[in-house]
């Protein structure tokens, strides 16, 4: 059966009658959209009869909704009046990427956040949108957790909230448990993949995120969130905020706490956290301040489960275990990970003029924990404790209880001025960054403690790292169909290591590089439903604290690492059906891989391999099937490679008094670990009656090898687990909303393991392995009330 199409048009104005341009003008509950031209014209084709509800927003403006009962062509002339104080999109305005910018990624709304918030940490949030796989230490997405975005490790993946870094300086890691429940103090998040537009912080060497926080609500109220399931999970969330005061001050609070005894044995989680944001706002200027306080104690459960016991005890924790004085194995109650991470943000925003705006931002990350640990038959010349005589009998060895700390504060500015026209889009900034570590051990309580004194401190280090850059962005229309873009960022680390590591080796060394990152693409509208882009981009990367500690001195140490991207995409938006495809090659000089190798001590290293490459394509598409029936589905194709590695394999029955003897492998191509062929991803979304939706997700993630030597001996199986979640939303007299939601995670009782670890090595002639798997919870369940008030 045919149906009438027909169009909606207009013309977009301010206040005074002068057109917007770059108005968006977008159909909910569709994939219509458009933007205003240099006259504030625009057109939406395709329509069919019945009533449409559009938005239409410009950055400065209030938004305007408007519903239209579509019989026929309809032309409407749109007016938009100025907000009555400045809109806080600005803040991250110069570390994301525009609509016409050459990029590949994804955005999670606020709507979508609030649906996916479960109590789960960040990489649950993100791990239906492309190319994503994401692990869980406990099993059950609380606690520690992490993602990888085309097999890019975190270490590789920039991180910001509202443009301030967020990875730690010496790791390049982010440790979400440090920021409990921060997806309930986040607006919305954009993903790039590949390098992606310049940032601040550390390298995008695979994939950015940028978190952008909570706005101001005008009116005063607040929300209370408390779930509760499987694995004694509780999660409880108390949000209060003030409105707008006076039409210029405002002030939000939130308080979580995350509870949970965890699928594996002994991985409890308490979490505690402390969202704060205060504001003042006018027509032309932001000052806000956000405060965001995280404490986490953990119980360790980064050993994973060996191989040999998968089929018998998955849920087996050996961290902490000890045999004590009767003989008896019994486990240390509180081997465990305890950390508190304080972030202070004062942003300033200011509109220069009516295309123009600068925002400058001040930060402060203090942090400070330690990991404890019962170790047995220490060595006492280790902890630089003496040996003793008893009865004279000589003691070299004892049993002790030891804490490895990390004191570190971080601290910068950023800036930007960002100016936008029809024609020309562009933006300069950049940011100065102090990071200061220090790296100690003691030991708080020892069977023999010798000449040692409570919290004896064996070990200690420094680590100071500047790191500073400064970019220019811009985006340039030929004419109405053509965008040329280009990127240009230097950028400069300067790091100082003094001090002995917990070996006692002398690590004093210090690293200083000066990057040249350029980028340049283009955008291509063929006409209102097609574009197709492509990019170029060249990154380096630094080598992280261990790289650098871990290294043989006797050897050559690391060097950065070069990445060269090439991007190429199309994507088709109709008014139900939307879809793109993305290839990529991933062009790696000097990636640094695990390679078996080890250092003076026979710990591994991590070793430059000259050549290894990422080749994939990504697929990503969404149908409105019916009014009340949407699907969005995403898959990625891909092959990782190293060439000409060279592997190493311990050999214990050659022993040289320091370590055991290497042999080799060459290896011509093999596959890169952790790097899965194939992985794709599924949202089918019901709305049958209007309070209640209902969600079935689902992902599959391919083989995974475990080491660099493509051995099917050392892989993790494929998986496809299944999701569902039911979310019934309705309004009362006495609630502004109520949300009841169920979570039923890995419907079908799928046994997976996400992430695992292997070291292998020679004895009695024959080769052996110590591993550690981290197998995934079975189904489990997480149920919820939220009141909006």
């Amino acid at each position: 059966m045919l149906h009438a199409q027909y169009q909606f048009s207009g013309i977009v104005k301010d206040e005074k009658g002068k057109a917007l341009v770059g108005a968006n003008i977008f159909q909910e509950e569709s994939f219509h959209g458009t933007i205003s031209d240099q006259n504030g014209k625009f057109q939406i084709f395709g329509l069919r009869s019945g009533k449409k509800t559009f938005t239409i927003s410009y950055i400065g403006y209030e938004e305007s909704e408007i519903s239209l009962n579509i019989t026929g062509d309809i032309h409407r002339e749109i007016m938009l009046h100025p907000k009555t104080f400045m809109g806080e999109e600005v803040i991250v305005t110069a570390v994301r990427a525009g609509k016409k910018d050459p990029v590949a990624l994804s955005f999670i709304s606020k709507d979508q956040i609030k649906q996916g918030n479960s109590g789960k940490d960040i990489p649950y949030l993100l791990s239906l949108t492309p190319s994503i796989v994401v692990t869980s230490d406990a099993g059950n997405g609380v606690g520690y957790t992490g993602f990888r975005i085309r097999g890019t490790d975190a270490t590789r993946i920039n991180v910001t909230i509202d443009g301030v870094p967020l990875n730690d300086a010496e790791s390049h890691g982010v440790w979400w448990v440090n920021m409990p429940d921060l997806s309930s103090s986040i607006e919305n998040v954009q993903i790039q993949r590949g390098v992606g537009t310049s940032t601040n912080g550390a390298a995008a060497f695979g994939a950015s995120v940028n978190f952008r926080t909570s706005v101001a609500d005008k009116l005063p109220g607040g929300e209370v969130d408390v779930s509760y399931g499987s694995f004694n999970t509780m999660k409880k969330t108390l949000n209060l905020g003030t409105g707008l005061i006076d039409d210029k001050f405002t002030f939000n609070v939130r308080l979580s706490q995350i509870n949970s005894d965890g699928y594996i044995d002994r991985a409890s989680t308490d979490l505690n956290s402390l969202y704060i944001s205060g504001g003042w706002f006018s027509r032309k200027n932001i000052l806000k301040l956000n405060i965001i306080q995280g404490k986490e104690k953990t119980y360790q459960a980064w050993d994973g489960v060996p191989g040999y016991l998968l089929l018998s005890n998955r849920t087996y924790n050996g961290i902490g275990k000890y045999t004590n004085s009767e003989g008896i194995e019994k486990f240390y109650d509180n081997e465990t990970d305890n950390y508190q991470q304080n972030h202070y943000q004062l942003h300033y925003s200011r509109e220069l003029t009516r295309n123009t705006n600068a925002s400058i931002s001040l930060h402060y990350t203090q942090g400070k924990g330690y990991y404890e640990q019962y170790k047995e038959d220490e060595t006492l010349s280790d902890y630089l404790l003496d040996p003793i005589d008893i009865a004279g009998q000589n003691i070299e060895e004892t049993d002790l209880i030891r804490r490895k700390w990390l004191d570190n504060d971080f601290y910068g500015v950023v800036a930007s001025l960002n100016h936008k026209t029809q024609k020309l889009n562009w933006s300069v900034g950049g940011g100065y960054n102090n990071y200061l570590g220090n790296h100690y051990g003691t030991v708080i309580w020892a069977q023999y403690m010798s000449n040692g004194e409570i919290n004896h401190r064996w070990y200690e280090n420094t680590g100071d790292k500047f790191d500073y850059n400064l970019f220019g962005r811009l985006n340039f229309s030929i004419n109405s169909n053509l965008n040329l873009y280009t990127d240009l960022q230097l950028r400069g680390i300067d790091y100082l290591i003094d001090g002995y590591d917990d070996d006692q080796r002398d690590i004093d060394q210090s690293h200083s590089y000066l990057f040249f990152n350029p980028k340049a693409g283009f955008n291509a509208s063929l006409n209102k439903n097609h574009r197709i882009y492509g990019l170029f981009s060249v990154a380096n990367r630094e080598p992280t604290r261990s790289n650098f500690v871990d290294a043989d001195p006797m050897k050559p140490g690391p060097v950065h690492e070069t990445l060269f991207d090439y991007e190429l995409g199309y994507q088709f938006i109709s008014h139900s059906f939307s879809a793109g495809i993305n290839g990529y090659f991933m062009d790696y000089n000097n990636q640094l891989v695990l390679t078996g190798e080890i250092n003076d001590v026979g710990d591994p290293v991590m070793t430059n391999v000259k050549n290894s490459y990422r080749l994939g394509i990504e697929l990503t598409a969404a149908v409105k099937l019916q009014d009340f029936v949407s699907w969005n589905v995403n898959f990625t194709l891909s092959s990782n490679k190293i060439k000409d590695m060279m592997e190493y394999v311990d050999n214990w029955d050659y022993w040289d008094g320091i370590g055991p003897y290497q042999y080799e492998n060459y290896r011509e191509t093999t596959n890169i670990a952790f790097s899965p062929s194939m992985i794709a991803g599924s949202k089918l979304d019901f709305k049958i009656i209007k309070p209640l939706n209902i969600s079935f997700l689902s992902k599959y993630v391919d083989n995974q090898y475990l080491d660099n030597t493509s051995s099917s001996e050392r892989m993790l199986d494929a998986y496809f687990v299944n999701d569902l979640k039911i979310n019934y939303g309705l309004t009362t007299p006495w609630t502004k909303k109520l949300d009841i939601y169920l979570l039923i995670s890995n419907l079908f009782d799928v046994q997976y393991e996400s992430n695992a670890w292997i070291y292998r090595y020679v004895y009695n002639n024959t080769e052996q392995v110590m591993d550690g798997y981290f197998p995934q919870a079975g189904i489990n369940f997480m149920a919820g009330i939220s009141i909006k008030f």
